[in-house]
């Protein structure tokens, strides 16, 4: 079916230019070749499709008949390539964006808004969940992930920015209960332990002064696997929370959750878009991340 196809489309090019030299040059191949072509897909077919004497090329009546087919079999394959490489080149078609509940709301969606409102033509679905999904079985374009580093050498990895943990608190808790001046004093005091993150009890804290590294373990009694549910606790006073610096920005700054340890450091984590390998991205893809490293620099 391929070498009929192809086959095909080296007719419709012989007929089109009324020769096998003129066709040759189009489709920049050799005479030869071209005319090896005519002869396997008229055998293919049972049938002659051109007479040919030295002074030119005419159509059999079967050639009449199969060159209407085989423009139209020529017209569909420009339609089609028209078509990729406007999905390819501008911004439409389909865009498939994975991340989690908290950064798309805090950060994706602030981030892609006006770029969205721009670009009609582009369809986009977001995959939130806190948990990273196979890009080739949900066919994501684009996922926004967070590690301790970037090691995953089988996909593009585009970073974003790095990100601080803080140990945060309400003002109401740290009221109502012991001082925390130094790592030790964790000891008396409850995490809400926020599943996702690994070793999500164990605090590891460098003093910013000293460079000197502790490692502390606290006690939970409240789960959960969303940052929202967790800072919905912490705010209501039933705990610490260790958490990405930029998913409590708001409440930092308005009051309602205080850093802890203020002399101490988490260790940070990298943010970061993946691709998937190709030679060359759809333009929606490139455009898309440009936006986001614009968003994430100027933050």
């Amino acid at each position: 079916m391929l070498d009929n196809l192809r086959g095909m489309a080296v007719f419709a090019s012989v007929v089109g230019h009324g020769s096998f030299s003129g066709s040759a040059r189009e489709l920049g191949i050799t005479t030869s070749a071209v005319s090896q072509q005519i002869r396997s897909l008229e055998n293919d077919l049972g049938v002659v499709l051109l007479h040919r004497s030295t002074r030119k090329l005419s159509l059999t009546e079967a050639g009449e008949s199969f060159y209407e087919a085989a423009k139209d079999v020529v017209s569909a394959a420009e339609k089609g390539k028209i078509k990729v490489n406007q999905l390819r080149d501008e911004l439409a078609g389909s865009l498939r964006i994975a991340t989690t509940p908290e950064l798309g709301v805090h950060h994706i969606l602030p981030a892609l808004s006006t770029w969205m409102a721009a670009h009609d033509d582009l369809s986009i679905t977001f995959l939130a969940d806190n948990y990273y999904v196979d890009m080739i079985d949900e066919r994501i374009d684009v996922a926004i992930r967070m590690s301790p580093s970037i090691n995953d050498t089988t996909l593009n990895n585009h970073p974003l920015s790095d990100v601080r943990q803080l140990l945060v608190a309400s003002p109401q808790y740290l009221r109502q209960h012991k001082k925390i001046e130094t790592p030790k004093d964790l000891a008396d005091h409850k995490l809400i332990c926020i599943e996702i993150m690994k070793d999500a009890s164990q605090i590891d804290l460098i003093q910013t002064e000293t460079g000197k590294k502790s490692r502390q373990k606290m006690s939970s009694r409240l789960y959960t696997n969303n940052v929202f549910m967790a800072t919905t606790l912490a705010k209501n006073g039933h705990g610490l929370m260790r958490v990405m610096e930029m998913d409590v920005k708001r409440d930092l700054e308005n009051g309602d959750l205080v850093e802890v340890l203020t002399g101490y450091q988490l260790p940070s984590f990298v943010l970061y878009a993946v691709t998937l390998s190709r030679e060359q991205q759809p333009a929606k893809i490139t455009r898309c991340l440009e936006v986001l490293k614009k968003y994430f620099h100027a933050n």
